[in-house]
């Protein structure tokens, strides 16, 4: 079992109106097998290794959106300082199980996202490979309120970038404001980064919510964007190069947005 630092993303899943479908999609697109789950929820492997996780809707005013979750050891505490801190607790504290336990909360800008306190389950058992998660991020218009919120709740520091640079992801281009986020207790900087921060910038419609982007990682980008046109998806940004390889934006054949990540060659950036 794989054991993750202190407020590292552990685990991701999407909520879905039709899982089986979620199943037929993501099962052509990245080779996962799925088992069943507890209720409607499948899990994810690739290569027999848990990745991620498919969930059926029980409420159609739920958003069709993958979510994120952050590893603490102490869920209660965390949910304390998330409500200190100026966020909202969407659902308090619940034990899933012998699995683990879970809540999901917003920061001030209004971006989702999830706890996981391990229990028989730590969240990934492969990442950062073909197949699996390699990154986060969250989009928000309120930089400053969100920045000094995920530095007081998780203890992240960060590490802005000039106009030239680009995070984990890349995702900044020239220009972009981006943050990258590293666990409390390393060197801050691209090479202990788990996830990181973009700005909504007024070229979007101001009714677009503060929200969290995933990352997979995938051998081809430029095939995998293909590919997901062909089982009924959407590209919502096309293929483009970025320091750390080349990434697309994409949505599921029901709406669920995320994003493939293609890594420069030996995880060097592309000149």
């Amino acid at each position: 079992m794989a054991a993750f630092a202190r407020s590292a993303p552990c685990w991701v899943d999407v909520q879905l109106p039709d899982l089986e479908a979620g199943k037929r999609f993501y099962g052509e697109l990245f080779g996962w097998t799925f088992r069943a789950g507890d209720g409607p929820y499948a899990d994810a492997l690739s290569d027999g290794k848990l990745v991620a996780a498919l969930a059926a809707k029980q409420d159609g005013r739920m958003p069709t959106a993958w979510g994120v979750y952050f590893a603490t050891d102490d869920i209660v505490a965390t949910v304390a300082r998330i409500r200190e801190a100026g966020g909202q607790v969407i659902i308090d504290p619940v034990r899933a199980g012998r699995a683990g336990a879970l809540a999901q909360a917003a920061d001030p800008g209004g971006a989702v996202f999830g706890l996981w306190q391990a229990g028989d389950r730590e969240g990934f058992e492969k990442q950062n490979e073909p197949g699996s998660f390699c990154w986060t991020e969250v989009h928000t218009r309120q930089k400053d309120r969100v920045d000094a919120f995920y530095e007081e709740v998780f203890g992240f520091q960060g590490t802005d970038l000039d106009a030239s640079g680009a995070g984990e992801s890349g995702t900044a281009e020239s220009g972009v404001d981006f943050r990258m986020w590293s666990p409390a207790g390393t060197e801050p900087g691209p090479d202990t980064a788990v996830g990181g921060r973009s700005v909504i910038t007024d070229a979007f419609p101001a009714e677009m919510p503060s929200y969290f982007l995933s990352y997979f990682a995938v051998e081809d980008c430029n095939a995998a964007a293909g590919h997901a046109v062909r089982l009924g998806g959407r590209i919502s940004e096309p293929p483009f190069d970025i320091p750390y390889g080349r990434m697309a934006v994409l949505q599921d054949d029901q709406g669920a947005v995320f994003a493939v990540l293609q890594p420069a060659v030996s995880g060097k950036r592309a000149e």
